[in-house]
Formats: structure tokens, C-alpha cells, sequence
């Protein structure tokens, strides 16, 4: 069992860089005693104040001061033993193991302190050659400096004597130059006081070397900041990669823990153009680096090779306050953004300037690392105009809003190759209202959230090999030969619950309507605004109600308004940027529609065929005129359908005529008429009108014929009667009609016309004998006889 403390391989000494809060510092490395442990404060060894624990424990233990040291302060703990043996063990005497131990222990202690005071001394390397590195004596080196002679040992030389080596470069044509002028080409921040040791402040020494320096080297170390690191106008500054490491907070980086983002300032700002940033890790800060038009415009600037841990947002790239200092055509390349709080990546415009455009972004890869991250992998809240994404990853917590997130004041963004991953339900991409014309090229969304996410449902993208399941959504693409295998529309079912305007947005490419909740006005959008689109409509219900198919600010298909009448009526329309034309369409006739109310009936023209019921009176058929968008080019037949006396007239809207200049009279039952509207009249393509064979009159006073009939038998024997035919030219071209007057009374039966001032052949005629009769035909100017008995 073990009762003494065990020297492990620790060094022997520790340094800490007090906070102003902690008082208790460990040390990890065993002591024997209180006394074996020194403490220093910066420089100034440190007597009392201060308490030590674990003295005798192999852990080490830990000092702890009554107050704590002031922040900024140096904490060095070192163990250091005396150098001296004051046990003996005697001669063939008891030999103790503990005794042994102890002195073994103290003994690898010694060593131990020994071996590191070694590796902090200047010392010659082990595989150099022999030398002797002894000083030259006190009185030879005073006032002198150290150098070294030919073979390398040590001599004392005169303040200011010493040669400059000449530096002759390799190769033809080079020229000697001295050291001092070849050492000055490379500037590092150490010449101006920079240490690197993640405890010093080197703020102030690598401001200051940017300001002497175009280009600053970071040797491998810890550069600790406590404010930002600025870039001007063409500036450089570079390290060795990873080695190199600016620390802008006061805590040391942690791969394994995460982060507190204490930082309150921005890492490192390029606040010009033309700047390079690369071959550094930078860790902390509100922004690991910000590129702003401050100073000039922030163009041409260059990151590679750069990795961001544990800032708020990792990179932010703000068009800031004045247009004419912009932030485009910036290059970012081989980036990562580790355990950033808010953004991995962000476009901005945070005052008046205009957006980041035309900025590149390659191999950028964006990384929570189990960070709860709040925000966005690549936020672009603003960017206009060729921001390009190539090869770029995001891979964030579950927590966050988007893999990679457009949003609205952002167009023509190019996303190509691009990787999201994530457990919890983000958007591979998102995109905002008012984003548009983004182009997506090979996406791998690994999410629980959906691949391309358009808030909107605009579809103002343009997507190939991207997305589920809509992999590719191409737009205004040009194919001057196209074989396709598999072919798919996209097709959109709209029906409106009371029927009226409809006005597309055509994004798909055929519309199924339904009028059944009502008349349907499909406006389409006006064809300058849609030039070369193609868009087929068709109705899909068998109700009366008609789809028509209009332009908003134009005239509507081959300039006028298409009516579409009937179930599966359908037309299928392009644009050429000037009007919509119909290059196809299906429109069968319907079934018939029937009507039967006496009076004015005004058909629609949305059948092929009405049949017209005069049971309960005269009814007369007013076609819409010729010229009416829903009778141009509409071909419509009148059928009578009853048994009765009474005739259905056709005539047109505008006045008393009807179809080539007339009204017509449809007298017998299953008599027609059907007709052709030319856009300028309507036109009769056959029927069949002929009246019926002979009509009777009993009653005595004014009889005033319909001309439904060729013969009237007209009986007077109740009283006089007037047969008063109609004017000649009201739609009565061409009619014959006869009256024979039937009883044997002395009541006559007269003939007039018109008014009743006159009749045929200018004057009124009189039938006063028993079957006297008259047959009269008009000419449209006057009615003539014919034939008398």
C-alpha cells in the first residue's frame, strides 16, 4: 500500500492569468512540504497572503489567496527543493522503505525541476559538433555584445560592430543582399512585441504592425486580443494555419467544451478592398470577421483557409452605409465556422448602403458541433445579384431556423453542390417572400424538415436535381431539341364556391375549372407580361354556369372573349407577347337547353341548342348581337317544341330584326332555325319555318295576324272585323298571306296594314260577300295583291 506521495511525469510548474474573481489556483504537481512551493505574482515573488493545500498528496493541491489577484496578473506556481541530503542510513543496520522512497522521490523531484530550468536555458543543440560555450571573462565581455566567432564559440564584440551576413538567393541571376534587409521583407507581429502565448494582451503589437506593414506574418501561437484586428486597403495578414491562432476573449479555446461567447467586439474587419485573411484560426468575437465598406469599397477581398470557432456569427459580409462603398466581388474560399451562437454565415445591409452582391463562397462549411445554435447555417437577410454558394455544407443543431435561408431582399442567388444536414426539422433551403430568381443545383438535404422550403408557394426559383418531390423546376429555358421518355404537366383544379374572376399566376400549366358554384371569368394575365407561356383551360362540370376565358388589359384569346360552354369544353393558348392566340381547342356541342316561359327569352349562346316551349304564350328568342364576345363565332339552333298555336320569333338584340335582316317566325311545332354569328351578323346556315296551312278568326273588332299562317279564315258574322296586317317592312320581306272571309253576314271584313290607314296596294280593301278573298305579298316597301275572288 502506498503511504508516500508518487512523482508522476507533470512538469513542476504552472501559470494562470488572474481574472480579478478567483483566488484558488491548483497546481498538479506534488510537493512534500508547504515550504517546497514557490508563488509568484507577475514577476515579485510572494511570502504570505495566501494558503497551500495538498502538500504530500501525488494530484498536487492548490493555493488560494485572502484576496484575488488583480485581473491581468500573472499566477506562477513552481515547486523548488533544496538541493541537499540530510538522511544516512547506517551500516548493516535496518534498511526502512519508506526512508528509501522518500529520498527516491525527492531525488526525481530534483531532476524533474532540473530538466525544466534545462529547457529554459540557451543551450547548444545535441547534434552539434563540439564546441566549448564558455563566456569570455567578466572584464572581457562588459560593454560588449555576444557573438560568435568562426567555429561558433562565444565572443564579446563592440555595441554596434558586428557584420551583416550576406544572403545570396538561389538560382541564375540572383544577388547578394544583407541579412538585416532580407530579414525585414517578412514583417511577423512578434518584431513589434507580440507573444503568442494566449495569457498576453498582443492587441497593441499587431495593430501596431499592420500600421508599419502591407503584409504581417502570425508565427504559430496563442494571440490573445481584447479589441478588433482591422484590415485596410490591401492588407494582408497571414499565419501558418491552425498553429496560428488569434484568441479574442480572455478564456482559452476548448475543442471538447462549448463555448460561453463572452466577446463583445469583431475579431478581425476588412474595411476595404483588395485584403487577404488566411492560413489563421480565429476563436471568439461577436463576429469571427466582418467585411464592410468603412474606410473604401470592400471588393476583391480574399479568406482562405480560415477557421472560425466559437463566434456569435461567424462571418458577416454588410453593404453598411454609402452605395458607392459596396461589398461585392469578394472571394471566400476553404472556410470553416465551428460552435457559432446565432449565424454561421450572413449578408446583411445594416444602414443605407446597397446589398453584398457578386461575392463568392467556396467550400464554405458551416458546423454546430452539438452548439445550440439559434439562427441559420448561410442567412442572406440581403444580397442582390450573383452571390454564388460552390460546394458549401451547413450542419446544424436541431434548434436552429434553416440550413441555408434566403430572404426577402434577395434575387439572383446561385446555390451549387450544396449539403444539409440536421435531426431536428430545418429546411435544407428556405426561401422568404420576395426572394426570387435563385438558382439551385445539386442539393443533399439530409434534414428532418423539407429540402427546398418556399414560404410563399411562389416558385420564383429555378431548381435541377434539388428538392423532393419536385427535383427540377427549370424556367424560361430555351431547347432547341429536346427527347423526353417521361413527360409530366402541372396541372391546377380551381373552382371558386360562387363562381367569379379567377386570375392565375401560372405557374401551372393546365387549368381544370369548375363552374358549378357559378360563372367563372378566367382572366388571364395580360400576354405582354407572359410571353411565351402556354397555358391550356378546360371546364369540368355539367352545369349551365360558363367558364370565359378573358385577358386582363387586353382583349382576351384571338382578341376576343372564348367561351367555354359546355363540360370538357377546353383551349389551349400562348402568348407571344403581344396577344394570346388559341392554337387548339375541343369544344363539343351540349345537351339541349329547354324553356318554356312566355315573353322575352335571351339565350347565353353557351348551348348549341335550345329548344323553346310558346304552351303559355309567344315567346320570343332576342340573340345577343353579333358582334357580343360570346356570340362571335358561335353557331346556336332555335327549335319550337310545342304543339300549339302560339310562335316563338327569333330575332337579335338592337332592334325588331333577326338574322339577315328579319325577325323569324317558328309557327308548327319541331320548326328550326339555326344560325352562324360571323362577328359582324348573324347568318342562316338552314331551318325549317314553313307555316302552317290555315288559321281561323271568329271574334268580331281588330285582328292583327303574327303571319304564322298562309291562310286566314276570318268569320264576321259576331260583327265587323279589321284584319290588320303588319307594316311591309318590319321583317316581313318576302311573306304571303291570304284572308277569305267565311260567313254570309252583312259584316265586313277589312284589310289594312301598318296603322290601319292604309293596306294592300295603298288603300283598305273590304271582303263583304261570303268566301271573298285576298292574297297579299310584301315587298318590304308595300303589301300587294296578288289574287282576288
Amino acid at each position: 500500500m502506498t503511504t508516500h506521495p508518487q512523482v508522476p511525469a507533470v512538469m513542476p510548474r504552472v501559470q494562470y492569468l488572474a481574472d480579478g474573481g478567483t483566488a484558488a489556483f491548483a497546481f498538479p504537481f506534488p510537493i512534500f512540504a508547504q515550504a517546497d512551493l514557490r508563488v509568484f505574482l507577475n514577476a515579485a515573488p510572494q511570502d504570505g497572503g495566501f494558503t497551500v493545500s495538498g502538500a504530500g498528496q501525488t494530484e498536487g493541491g492548490s493555493v488560494t489567496f485572502a484576496s484575488p489577484p488583480a485581473a491581468g496578473t500573472v499566477v506562477t506556481l513552481e515547486r523548488r527543493l533544496s538541493v541537499e541530503r540530510l538522511s544516512d542510513f547506517g551500516e548493516s543496520g535496518p534498511l526502512s522503505a519508506r526512508a528509501l522512497n522518500e529520498q527516491l522521490d525527492r531525488m526525481t523531484a530534483m531532476v524533474q525541476e532540473a530538466r525544466a530550468e534545462q529547457e529554459r536555458v540557451v543551450r547548444a543543440p545535441a547534434t552539434d559538433l563540439a564546441a566549448t560555450l564558455e563566456l569570455p571573462s567578466r572584464a572581457a565581455r562588459a560593454g560588449k555584445v555576444l557573438g560568435f566567432d568562426e567555429v561558433g564559440a562565444p565572443v564579446a564584440l563592440p555595441p554596434g560592430s558586428g557584420a551583416d551576413p550576406a544572403f545570396t538567393a538561389q538560382g541564375a541571376g540572383a544577388v547578394g543582399r544583407g541579412m538585416a534587409a532580407k530579414l525585414r521583407d517578412l514583417a511577423s507581429a512578434k518584431d513589434f512585441g507580440a507573444v503568442g502565448d494566449g495569457i498576453a494582451d498582443d492587441t497593441d503589437a499587431i495593430r501596431a504592425a499592420l500600421a508599419a506593414h502591407r503584409a504581417v506574418f502570425l508565427p504559430a501561437g496563442t494571440y490573445r486580443t481584447t479589441g478588433t484586428i482591422t484590415l485596410g486597403h490591401g492588407q494582408t495578414l497571414y499565419g501558418v494555419g491552425e498553429g496560428s491562432v488569434i484568441q479574442a476573449r480572455a478564456t482559452a479555446f476548448d475543442p471538447v467544451n462549448l463555448p460561453s461567447y463572452p466577446s463583445g467586439f469583431n475579431a478581425v474587419e476588412l474595411v476595404d478592398g483588395y485584403a487577404t485573411l488566411r492560413d489563421l484560426r480565429i476563436v471568439g468575437g461577436a463576429a469571427g470577421v466582418k467585411l464592410y465598406g468603412r474606410d473604401g469599397p470592400c471588393v476583391k477581398n480574399v479568406l482562405e483557409n480560415l477557421s472560425l470557432w466559437d463566434n456569435v456569427i461567424g462571418l458577416v459580409l454588410d453593404g453598411y452605409q454609402d452605395p458607392d462603398r459596396p461589398c461585392y466581388w469578394n472571394h471566400i474560399t476553404r472556410v470553416l465556422v465551428a460552435r457559432p451562437q446565432l449565424h454561421g454565415v450572413l449578408l446583411t445591409v445594416e444602414g443605407a448602403g446597397d446589398t453584398p452582391n457578386a461575392n463568392k463562397f467556396v467550400d464554405v462549411r458551416v458546423y454546430s458541433l452539438a452548439a445550440p445554435l439559434s439562427g441559420c447555417g448561410f442567412f442572406l437577410s440581403a444580397g442582390r445579384f450573383n452571390n454564388s454558394f460552390t460546394d458549401c455544407e451547413a450542419n446544424l443543431h436541431p434548434n436552429g431556423e434553416a440550413c441555408f435561408r434566403l430572404g426577402a431582399a434577395t434575387d439572383q442567388t446561385l446555390v451549387v453542390n450544396f449539403y444539409a444536414e440536421s435531426l431536428g426539422a430545418l429546411p435544407g433551403i428556405r426561401i422568404d417572400n420576395g426572394s426570387q430568381g435563385t438558382s439551385i443545383v445539386n442539393l443533399f438535404s439530409a434534414t428532418g424538415g423539407q429540402p427546398i422550403w418556399d414560404t410563399t408557394g411562389a416558385r420564383k426559383y429555378t431548381a435541377v436535381n434539388a428538392g423532393f418531390p419536385l427535383r427540377n423546376l427549370l424556367k424560361e429555358t430555351l431547347v432547341t431539341d429536346l427527347r423526353v421518355e417521361g413527360f409530366s404537366l402541372d396541372t391546377e383544379y380551381v373552382e371558386p364556391a360562387a363562381g367569379g374572376v379567377v386570375t392565375p399566376d401560372l405557374t401551372s400549366t393546365t387549368y381544370f375549372v369548375s363552374a358549378f358554384g357559378g360563372a367563372v371569368e378566367f382572366r388571364l394575365p395580360q400576354a405582354s407580361t407572359a410571353n411565351g407561356r402556354v397555358v391550356t383551360v378546360k371546364k369540368t362540370d355539367g352545369s349551365a354556369n360558363p367558364v370565359r376565358v378573358t385577358e386582363g388589359g387586353g382583349p382576351g384569346p384571338d382578341g376576343r372573349t372564348l367561351l367555354l360552354a359546355s363540360r370538357f369544353d377546353g383551349a389551349t393558348l400562348v402568348s407571344n407577347g403581344a396577344g394570346w392566340w388559341v392554337t387548339a381547342h375541343n369544344m363539343p356541342p351540349v345537351n339541349a337547353e329547354f324553356w318554356e316561359t312566355a315573353g322575352l327569352f335571351t339565350p347565353d349562346c353557351a348551348k348549341a341548342l335550345y329548344l323553346v316551349s310558346a304552351s303559355a304564350g309567344a315567346v320570343e328568342v332576342r340573340l345577343p348581337a353579333p358582334s357580343d364576345p360570346q356570340a362571335v363565332g358561335r353557331t346556336v339552333t332555335i327549335k319550337k317544341a310545342d304543339l300549339s298555336d302560339t310562335a316563338v320569333t327569333v330575332t337579335q338584340a338592337g332592334g325588331g330584326t333577326g338574322p339577315e335582316g328579319r325577325a323569324w317566325v317558328l309557327s308548327s311545332r319541331y320548326d328550326y332555325l339555326t344560325v352562324f354569328s360571323n362577328g359582324a351578323a348573324w347568318l342562316v346556315l338552314g331551318g325549317r319555318t314553313q307555316p302552317l296551312a290555315v288559321r281561323f278568326r271568329e271574334a268580331a273588332g281588330l285582328f292583327q295576324p303574327d303571319l304564322g299562317a298562309e291562310l286566314y279564315l276570318v268569320s264576321a258574322f259576331a260583327g265587323p272585323v279589321e284584319v290588320r296586317l303588319p307594316a311591309p317592312a318590319d321583317g316581313n320581306v318576302g311573306r304571303r298571306v291570304s284572308i277569305k272571309k267565311t260567313d254570309a253576314s252583312a259584316n265586313a271584313v277589312t284589310v289594312t296594314s301598318g296603322d290601319g290607314s292604309t293596306g294592300p296596294d295603298g288603300a283598305t280593301l273590304a271582303l263583304s260577300a261570303k268566301n271573298a278573298a285576298v292574297t297579299a305579298i310584301s315587298n318590304g316597301a308595300a303589301w300587294h295583291v296578288v289574287a282576288r275572288v
